[in-house]
């Protein structure tokens, strides 16, 4: 049996999960955030401190931390956890094609596009030993090429790949993003029995909604998301590639990558000491 525990990130209006496994007191940490000032480029761990200082309270062993894609809207503690609890970072395989995509983007040339920074390169049917049961991987493409959806009991952790109902679906527009590889993604959740509980990577709080939710079951998504009203693929994504087409890049998008694509760690320190975020122009 397993416990959830979600930690909203007003900044960023991203769900951390914190998935315990009753019986072993086993543990796994899904989509940690790093603080993040953009205006002092200010880096702190107070958001997760407070997850890991819950870990220990409980006595618990974390034995993983799970990104489900590489992303573009905040900086991943994952590297930080690792190093504070031993813990292992794993990631979908294809953020290998999300690294070669932006190596050359940041001039990252410490980057090794094949994954090595990460513990674990998960591949779409693999099995997470987790406690006395154990994660599936599905590779859940679409929004980003490395997306995936980490499935525990009846739990379904999807990342940015579907919203709660009343918001919609992800995003297609980025490098390596496919609106109808995304559609395809969704349904392969929807596939999942109608009772399977979906938890969220976001929630931008819709106008027609006073509280943050992350939480629906596939039954909701089938029967009210507003993105998924189309008639068949090719309404999806027309409606998809339009509205992308008015989205502005994450504000955090640029510190995001380059931060992601390490696993969560910093570029390498220069000459002088200090760590450095680069700001390549007129690249994004």
């Amino acid at each position: 049996m397993i416990h959830i525990d979600a930690y909203f990130d007003d900044a960023t209006n991203t769900v951390t999960y914190l998935v315990e496994e009753t019986a072993t007191k086993h543990a796994v940490l899904i989509d940690p955030v790093m603080d993040y000032e953009p205006h002092r480029a200010e880096l702190k761990t107070l958001s997760v401190d407070r997850i890991l200082s819950e870990v220990r309270a409980r006595d618990l062993h974390l034995t993983w931390v799970l990104d489900t894609h590489a992303h573009a809207d905040h900086l991943s503690a994952a590297d930080y956890v690792r190093a504070e609890t031993g813990a292992k970072v794993g990631i979908g395989a294809k953020i290998t094609s999300v690294q070669k995509l932006f190596r050359p983007v940041f001039n990252a040339t410490d980057v090794c596009p094949e994954g090595a920074v990460f513990d674990a390169l998960f591949e779409d049917g693999d099995d997470i030993a987790f406690g006395s049961t154990s994660i599936k991987v599905m590779q859940t493409p679409g929004h980003t090429p490395a997306c995936v959806t980490y499935l525990v009991e009846d739990a379904a952790f999807v990342g940015d790949t579907l919203f709660m109902p009343d918001y919609g679906t992800a995003r297609a527009d980025f490098p390596g993003g496919d609106a109808r590889t995304l559609y395809q993604s969704i349904h392969k959740i929807l596939a999942l029995p109608s009772e399977t509980r979906i938890f969220v990577g976001h929630d931008y709080l819709p106008d027609s909604r006073d509280e943050v939710a992350w939480e629906s079951t596939v039954a909701e998504q089938r029967n009210a998301n507003i993105h998924l009203q189309a008639k068949n693929e090719d309404s999806f994504v027309e409606m998809r590639e339009a509205r992308d087409a008015t989205l502005k890049a994450p504000r955090l998008i640029l510190p995001s990558l380059q931060v992601n694509i390490r696993g969560g760690a910093l570029p390498p320190v220069e000459a002088d000491g200090q760590t450095y975020l680069k700001l390549p122009i007129n690249r994004i």
